[in-house]
């Protein structure tokens, strides 16, 4: 596996203001950019893909939608380089509703672990009320918390912070906890 992917902490920021299609930059722990992705505007299935750089030369992950505009969408995540399908995650539709749920699958679709935003009442408020609050995402894998997702609030860019610290015992393959990262930002990123 790309050693982009063992980091146990990075950071992805993407613009909020942009007409042709949402960019994502991936920083390692020293602010470095290490992976890239443009995501084109209007597209009706999602196809996200993860470079090496912004050249966009190297293509490294691939993060397609199973289906056409399908609110509880599953996203299949495959390594570029070896075609391997490296798992999915499924968004968990209505229950998202009042709190973001995603299911995380194996490469053989079996369900492994959930990623859940934080409670209830702040979903609720930042639905209802407000985006000021940032999102936060606890990531479960054996019902054990492995990692966080921690969005921190800025007017102009949507930054969020993965922190992989917990899973000691490298359950979660990093190039899946990357995808789940950029889709948190592009699919969720949209509801504000």
């Amino acid at each position: 596996m790309d050693k982009r992917f063992q980091n146990t902490s990075y950071s992805i920021r993407k613009k909020k203001l942009s007409l042709m299609g949402a960019k994502f930059h991936v920083l390692d722990s020293n602010g470095q950019v290490i992976l890239f992705s443009k995501m084109k505007a209007f597209k009706l299935k999602e196809d996200i893909r993860l470079y090496s750089s912004e050249d966009m030369s190297d293509e490294l992950i691939t993060i397609k939608a199973r289906n056409i505009l399908d609110f509880s969408a599953t996203y299949d995540v495959n390594d570029a380089k070896s075609g391997e399908k490296v798992g999915a995650l499924k968004r968990k539709g209505m229950k998202s509703l009042l709190r973001d749920e995603w299911v995380i699958f194996d490469k053989n679709d079996k369900e492994v672990g959930l990623i859940k935003e934080d409670s209830m009442g702040l979903a609720l408020l930042r639905r209802s009320l407000t985006n000021l609050i940032p999102q936060k995402y606890a990531i479960y894998w054996d019902n054990e918390v492995v990692g966080i997702f921690k969005q921190n609030f800025n007017p102009f860019t949507m930054k969020v912070k993965i922190d992989f610290s917990k899973d000691i015992n490298k359950k979660v393959d990093g190039r899946l906890g990357m995808a789940a990262g950029i889709l948190l930002c592009a699919v969720e990123g949209k509801q504000k």
